[in-house]
C-alpha cells in the first residue's frame, strides 16, 4: 500500500477513518478482501505471494496498514515479507504498543516500511528507516506514503486535505474519499520529490491513484469505526490499466 491517509478522533461519528491506495504490480497474485481461511478473526486483503496482507482488522477492534519506504538500493531476497506484520499482528493478541515494541530488535531485516497499528487505546506508527522509530499518533488527520509520516508529497498533501474536509464537514457518504483515492492527477514538476528515480518516474508515480498495463493501483479501501466497533470496510479493485474488477462492502463488529 503505497497511500495513506487517516482521521483519529476529528470526525463527529467515527472515532477512525482510513482511505488507503495500494500500489502494486499487477501480476503479483492477490485475493480481494475477506474473512482469512487459516485466521477467521482476520478481514482485509491478502497477498497470495507472501501470504500477509496491506491493510486488515481483527475482531477484536485490532487493525493494521503497511506501506513501502522508497529506497535507490535492492531489496534483500532473504528479507521477511512486510506483509507479515500485519498478519503476525493480528494473529496474535498483543496489543498495538506492546507488537510494536516487539519489532525493534529485528526491524532492519525488513524492507524499508511504514507501519500503522491500531487497538481500542491509539494509533501507533512505526518505521524501520533510516532507523526504528515508534511514536503514537494524536487526535487529528495524519498521512502516509513511501516516505516519513507526513512527509508533505503533493499527493499525500491533496488526500489528507479531503479526508480533514470531509470530517469537518460531518459527511458520511464515502464517496467524495474514493473520488479523491481515485484522482489520477499528476503533480507539477516544481512540486516533485527526488528521491533518486528519475523524473519520468518521479511524475508517474506521483499521482494518487496510479495506472497502467504493469503496476499501478490495485485497490482503494475506507475504513471507518466509531465508538462502539462498527466498522465499515469498503474496497474496490482494479486491473491493469485501471480497469474496474469489483469490490467488497463488509459491516463489522469489532470488540
Amino acid at each position: 500500500m503505497c497511500l495513506i491517509a487517516l482521521a483519529l478522533d476529528a470526525h463527529p461519528r467515527y472515532s477512525l477513518v482510513l482511505a488507503a491506495n495500494r500500489d502494486e504490480f499487477h501480476a503479483r497474485p492477490t485475493a480481494p478482501a475477506s474473512w482469512w481461511d487459516d485466521a477467521p478473526q482476520i478481514f482485509g486483503g491478502r497477498d497470495l505471494q507472501q501470504h500477509g496482507g496491506w491493510l486488515a482488522a481483527s475482531r477484536d477492534g485490532r487493525w493494521a496498514a503497511v506501506t513501502n519506504v522508497r529506497r535507490m538500493e535492492l531489496p534483500d531476497p532473504a528479507a521477511p515479507s512486510r506483509g507479515a506484520l500485519i498478519a503476525n499482528y493480528l494473529r496474535a493478541e498483543t496489543g498495538a504498543q506492546d507488537y510494536g515494541a516487539s519489532l525493534a530488535a529485528g526491524a532492519r531485516r525488513y524492507a524499508g516500511f511504514n507501519l500503522l497499528l491500531g487497538d481500542r487505546r491509539g494509533v501507533w506508527y512505526l518505521s524501520n528507516w533510516p532507523e526504528f522509530t515508534m511514536q503514537p499518533l494524536a487526535a487529528g488527520v495524519h498521512a502516509v506514503s513511501n516516505a516519513s509520516l507526513d512527509t508533505p508529497w503533493p499527493k499525500l498533501v491533496r488526500l489528507k486535505s479531503r479526508v480533514s474536509q470531509w470530517c469537518a464537514d460531518a459527511e458520511t457518504d464515502t464517496g467524495s474519499l474514493f473520488a479523491a483515492l481515485a484522482d489520477p492527477r499528476r503533480a507539477a514538476d516544481e512540486d516533485l520529490p527526488d528521491t533518486g528515480i528519475g523524473l519520468e518516474r518521479e511524475r508517474f508515480l506521483s499521482a494518487p491513484f496510479i495506472r497502467s498495463a504493469a503496476y499501478g493501483t490495485r485497490s482503494s479501501t475506507v475504513l471507518t469505526i466509531d465508538a462502539g466497533g462498527h466498522a465499515g470496510f469498503h474496497e474496490k479493485r482494479y486491473g491493469p490499466d485501471a480497469a474496474y474488477a469489483g469490490e467488497t462492502l463488509e459491516y463489522l463488529q469489532l470488540g
